[in-house]
């Protein structure tokens, strides 16, 4: 996926190359991505972000970032009015509140519907991390 604001998303940029997943998100699609801003990052544990971007923890990274897309392009106004458990790329479900506005899990879309050639981007104002069952 493209992103056009790059400048506001160089953590994001630098995880999913950390993690391998630039082709995969450069693919077909359609994806819809929850793709947080830098300062979502920053809202992370101290040294989190450092340790993430670490080779042996490549999996984890993996995860969290796979657990920001979900499969189609879905629009704000597919959701409005609803709470849905949708299931993401990384294979758990997350939980989208569109009933005020949007959040998805503990994050808030603070844009929305911004298109790219194979889906849609929402941006939120945190990194969701998936829940262990």
């Amino acid at each position: 996926i493209a992103y056009p604001y790059v400048t506001s998303f160089d953590e994001l940029v630098a995880a999913v190359k950390a993690a391998g997943l630039v082709d995969t998100l450069k693919g077909d699609g359609p994806f819809t991505v929850f793709a947080p801003i830098d300062s979502a990052f920053a809202g992370l544990p101290h040294g989190e972000v450092d340790r993430l971007l670490r080779p042996e923890n490549r999996h984890e990274l993996v995860d969290i970032l796979t657990f920001h897309v979900v499969p189609g392009a879905i629009t704000s106004d597919q959701l409005a009015g609803q709470i849905l458990s949708v299931e993401t790329v990384e294979g758990s479900s997350v939980l989208i509140d569109a009933t005020n506005g949007v959040r998805v899990g503990n994050a808030e879309v603070i844009q929305a519907d911004i298109q790219t050639s194979n889906g849609v981007i929402h941006v939120v104002d945190r990194v969701i991390i998936p829940t262990a069952n």
